[in-house]
């Protein structure tokens, strides 16, 4: 930053010589600079000063800075400040004509027109401070005096105020706002005498931003104004809306002096864009400015929502002869009536005026006319009368839907004059000789807590703002081409925030005269099922659905993530909700276990057929050979070894866990120990042949009882080892299927399980090796040639058991080791009994003690 010194040097010598020729002059208190005279004045014991933009616009001026400006020429004359004009001056003949508010005070006013300029509204904020007359005074006393209003009324907008409450402020001057909205004119820091009788852009912003949340758009453009109001109120719009998850895709701003190049621009802007809701921060001048453009381009079908500066606006709707507008929905000031007021502000005589000047400019613009001492003879407008009948007219002037502002003009004039009342100590009387200083003024309006004669509260809080209560209005067009502003809800902050938005059940009508609320959204909404993947490098609104994965869901709208269900849940195919996994087991119900239980029931049936044959015939030779003691437990373990594979269908529990293991174990062993026993008996049998041997004697029927006892006992041992140590236990297998929890038995203890598996393989063995050692004894029925076949099997089913045990998955794993007890089990039954049977049943001939004691050699296997 350049150094300011040659500056502030250069002013400080001004002032210098400035004090050096005021010394050389008459001792005299004046003002610098020329603000000019007010438009409406009238004397009183109090006066209270006006600041309205009577004009909206001033002639353009070159200043070559050689002498002193010329004055602004302000022109384009603004109905609706003559308007709020009219209204302060009728509070003030109110006042003056009660015998109640301020008894015998006459209030007087001094109104300056500030033609919409910024500049000229300090200059007048500073004639309305000191007054602007010229003060002689004694030598050496100061140049101060009492403020010369009490109060100042005004300004229409937010820009022109925040430059007034500046330069006020230090001197604590109340400044009544009834139209300056910016949020940021409640700093009491920057601006300590401002207050104001509309509520602040603060919270129009949040409800605006909560009106379009409402409605569910979330994808949205934004215009404002380039000034203070629409900026500030923009900023606390954008940043309650990202609250709310609402983006801007375009936010622009725009000022009625710009160019046509910035309107060109931001005519593509909204027509490139892909949102169809336009939230205009917009005053009403700069809004029909754009108006006249956006017809030309026909920029219909768009939704628009506005700020009280337009939305009831009739003039900006009579403008909107294209329909741009139609549907708009906005906020505004709860409607309001003062009575008497219309007609006060009906009642205009030009000529009999105190201001000839602004009324007659007044009267030839509505009337447009000329009064004949000013019209030249080449003017062809018609000559006024002064006489001319306000009511067939129809404009801005006669229009009232702006009466929410007068009455807010209305309050402001009854706040400062209760505070008077309060200050003066009135009753039947004032005491007038109380000394009013610009502090003291503004703490009593502060305070004051008032009802008009309307039942309207008037009160301001610490930042000197009103309650913040606004109808929501749709423009809803008639028959007849007239837009009717229809409320259709309220909005009050002083409610819950729950309660704040309160939506009436009204039709609303939206763009295009259509009753269907608009989509505005820059992506649809992610349904359950699905959730939001930003799009890179776009708004948070701009998102993609990517399905759940399985195993998760989203059960809501919108969900930005997807949950992962509980162990022994699963997702739906929709993916929007958990459902519990199928429970898998090899039940009765099914085919596969409905067979093996049938394999089973039939083999324990022939089991039980081939006891009853042998009982039958249990004195044949057939069956007495190689022990019958040993061929009926051998059959009795069958039939356990059979019905043992039932415990392995239906579902687990812990006592079919526990069982099914120990029964198919112990069976087992007791089985192939009876085979063992009969193939040790064979082989004992043909040694006890030879002379001289004693080996029946140490291998009767007592010590084949003791050898399948001690070997099912040791098995018994284990069993009891596993279960009293870690016994199996039902368990729920979630990890095999994604989808299905397999109810199984867990083997508790490996060692134990395999120590079963390993005891019954090891005498499978042993049986299989003594009856290979003995297939070649001579003997015409040789009963170790068939427990070698059958071994043969059952040490096949068993080894291929393994494997496919293993790789078989739920309850397959289950049905493999049935499938290899009945295997093996048909295989014994059929091997060894199924040929004795055959000779008892179909060749009884062979069923001799002759023919079991031939000296045939047997044929090798």
């Amino acid at each position: 930053r350049e150094p300011l010194w040659p500056e502030q040097g250069w002013a400080l010598l001004q002032l210098l010589l400035m004090a050096s020729f005021s010394q050389a002059e008459d001792p005299v208190c004046t003002q610098r600079g020329d603000s000019g005279n007010p438009v409406l004045s009238k004397d009183g014991d109090f006066i209270l000063g006006g600041m309205f933009s009577f004009h909206s616009s001033w002639e353009d001026r070159m200043d070559n800075y050689t002498h002193k400006p010329m004055p602004l020429q302000c022109t384009s004359l603004n109905f609706r400040d003559f308007q709020f004009a009219q209204t302060m001056l009728f509070a003030i003949e109110e006042i003056n004509n009660s015998t109640d508010l301020l008894p015998g005070i006459s209030v007087g006013y001094k109104i300056y027109d500030t033609c919409g300029s910024v500049a000229r509204s300090v200059g007048v904020t500073l004639a309305l401070a000191n007054g602007n007359e010229i003060v002689s005074v004694p030598p050496k006393a100061p140049c101060t005096r009492p403020a010369h209003v009490q109060a100042i009324i005004g300004e229409t907008s937010s820009s022109p105020s925040i430059a007034v409450a500046t330069v006020i402020g230090p001197f604590v001057l109340p400044v009544i706002s009834h139209f300056a909205t910016c949020a940021c004119l409640s700093d009491k820091t920057k601006y300590p005498s401002f207050l104001r009788t509309i509520p602040s852009d603060y919270y129009q912003s949040r409800a605006l931003a909560h009106l379009v949340k409402h409605f569910g758009w979330t994808w949205v453009g934004a215009i404002r104004t380039n000034n203070d109001y629409g900026n500030n109120g923009m900023a606390t719009f954008t940043e309650t809306a990202q609250q709310l998850g609402i983006c801007l895709e375009y936010s622009v701003s725009f000022f009625r002096t710009d160019p046509y190049v910035k309107i060109q621009k931001i005519i593509e802007i909204i027509k490139a864009s892909t949102s169809r809701v336009i939230v205009a921060f917009l005053s009403h001048v700069d809004l029909d400015v754009l108006l006249h453009e956006f017809s030309y381009h026909n920029l219909s079908g768009y939704q628009w929502v506005g700020t009280e500066s337009w939305i009831f606006d009739s003039q900006t709707a009579k403008m909107d002869i294209h329909h741009i507008l139609n549907g708009a929905i906005g906020l505004s000031i709860p409607k309001a009536h003062v009575t008497g007021l219309r007609e006060f502000i009906l009642d205009v005589k030009p000529l009999n005026s105190s201001n000839n000047e602004l009324f007659i400019e007044f009267w030839e613009t509505l009337f447009s006319c000329k009064f004949k001492e000013l019209k030249s003879s080449a003017d062809i407008q018609r000559e006024c009368t002064g006489h001319e009948d306000l009511n067939g007219v129809q404009n801005s002037f006669t229009d009232m839907s702006l009466m929410p502002i007068f009455n807010n003009v209305y309050k402001a004039v009854y706040a400062v004059a209760h505070a008077l009342h309060n200050i003066l100590s009135c009753n039947k009387t004032c005491n007038k000789n109380v000394q009013l200083d610009p502090f003291t003024v503004l703490q009593h309006i502060r305070k004051i807590h008032i009802t008009t004669k309307e039942r309207d509260e008037v009160y301001f809080n610490e930042n000197g703002d009103p309650a913040a209560k606004y109808e929501i209005i749709n423009w809803q067009p008639r028959e007849n081409g007239v837009v009717e502003f229809v409320t259709v809800s309220l909005y009050d902050t002083s409610l819950a925030p729950e309660k704040q938005l309160n939506l009436q059940n009204k039709a609303l009508i939206w763009a295009r005269n259509t009753k269907q609320v608009p989509v505005s959204v820059c992506s649809e909404k992610c349904p359950p099922g699905t959730r939001k993947v930003l799009q890179k490098g776009r708004p948070v609104c701009c998102y993609d659905c990517i399905r759940c994965a399985e195993g998760q869901i989203s059960n809501v709208t919108d969900s930005v993530t997807c949950v992962r269900c509980l162990p022994e849940f699963w997702s739906n195919e929709r993916r929007d909700s958990c459902i519990k996994k199928e429970a898998v087991f090899l039940s009765y119900e099914e085919i596969m276990g409905a067979l093996l239980t049938a394999a089973s029931l039939f083999g324990a049936c022939m089991t039980i057929g081939v006891i009853l044959i042998f009982f039958k015939y249990r004195k044949s030779p057939i069956v007495r050979a190689n022990n019958s003691e040993l061929s009926f437990l051998l059959l009795f373990s069958l039939i356990l070894c059979f019905l043992c594979s039932l415990t392995f269908i239906g579902q687990p529990s812990d006592w079919s866990c526990m069982l099914r293991h120990v029964a198919f174990g112990i069976t087992f062993v007791l089985c192939i120990s009876c085979l063992l026993g009969k193939t040790i008996v064979v082989l004992m049998a043909f040694r006890a042949t030879r002379p001289g041997s004693n080996v029946k004697k140490w291998f009767g029927q007592t010590q084949q009882r003791l050898c399948v006892t001690a070997f099912t006992l040791i098995q018994v041992v284990i069993c009891i080892i596993w279960l009293t140590t870690f016994p199996p236990f039902p368990s729920k297998n979630l990890l095999q299927f994604k989808d299905k929890i397999i109810l199984e038995c867990a083997l508790g203890s490996a060692v134990g399980f395999w120590a079963v598996l390993g005891y019954i393989g090891l005498l499978a063995i042993l049986c299989f090796i003594f009856a290979f050692l003995a297939r070649k004894l001579p003997d015409n029925f040789n009963e170790a040639k068939f427990i070698t076949f059958s071994m043969l099997i059952f040490c096949a089913v068993w080894i291929t058991f393994i494997p496919a045990y293993v790789s078989s998955p739920g309850k397959f794993s289950v049905a493999v080791e049935i499938f290899a007890i009945l295997a093996s089990s048909f295989g014994l039954l059929i091997c060894i009994f199924i040929p004795k049977c055959y000779i008892i049943l179909l060749k009884p001939e062979k069923n001799t003690k002759r023919n079991m004691m031939g000296k045939k050699v047997p044929n090798s296997l």
